[in-house]
């Protein structure tokens, strides 16, 4: 008898296993085959740079007209491949994560294939520094903000999907800028997010808390703010300082 339980047994954890590989084998299959439409690999390809790019600039990657990228890309999204930022009347998309990000590099080594580096066309003194609305953008804003993620002064809030909080540290980090973080937050205005940057295609940090760095930064001579353009000018002190307390060399 005990034979005949153990067979059994084993035979309901061969088809739970079965069942299982064969659901992965599917999703992995179309998973697969999307990425396998040459338009939409040449999409795909093109955000692994890390820039979020419009509709219309991966319809031009693609090689395809606008109603058919857009058909393309839904299909991404709905597997999981891609997702975007609405921002104003543009919508830009990005690549879903690092594991998605992972596949096609490691499609790339196997392809044996190079990629082309992004490069943007903003105007050059625009592109360092410069203001978004009231808060800073360009180079120099992107670079704090992967600076504050990696010394995990960031967190990413519960409101909204592209909403930013501060950790303990960020918030002693700040204050010792001369940020009054309590007054931030007190504002009726969101408090931080991550607003698309239009020259680096990488977020920086806008609403209350990116204005109370951008006056900080002013008021500290650490940039110059051009009174004819948006344009910002890092100066030498600031430049320094850039160096010193986040240990970044612009």
């Amino acid at each position: 008898m005990a034979p005949v339980v153990a067979h059994d047994h084993f035979v309901y954890d061969q088809s739970v296993a079965v069942g299982s590989t064969e659901q992965i084998e599917v999703s992995a299959a179309s998973i697969a085959a999307a990425i396998g439409e040459p338009a939409r690999a040449r999409m795909l390809y093109s955000l692994l740079d890390g820039h979020a790019r419009t509709s219309t600039e991966l319809a031009v990657v693609g090689e395809v007209g606008l109603s058919t990228a857009s058909v393309h890309l839904a299909r991404l999204r709905e597997q999981g491949l891609v997702k975007v930022l609405c921002q104003g009347k543009h919508r830009y998309y990005s690549l879903e994560g690092p594991s998605v990000a992972s596949v096609l590099e490691a499609l790339t080594v196997l392809a044996g294939g190079t990629r082309q580096p992004f490069v943007p066309a903003t105007p050059h003194h625009l592109r360092s520094a410069r203001t978004c609305y009231d808060h800073m953008a360009g180079h120099v804003a992107v670079s704090l903000r992967d600076r504050f993620e990696k010394l995990k002064w960031l967190s990413t809030g519960s409101t909204a999907e592209d909403a930013y909080d501060l950790t303990d540290e960020g918030v002693k980090g700040l204050a010792a800028l001369g940020i009054d973080v309590g007054a931030a937050r007190s504002l009726r205005r969101r408090f931080a997010y991550a607003c698309l940057d239009w020259s680096e295609r990488r977020p920086h940090i806008g609403g209350a808390l990116g204005n109370a760095i951008l006056q900080v930064a002013l008021n500290r001579k650490w940039f110059v703010q051009d009174l004819d353009s948006r344009a910002l000018t890092l100066t030498s002190l600031g430049r320094r300082q850039m160096e010193s307390r986040f240990g970044l060399q612009i």
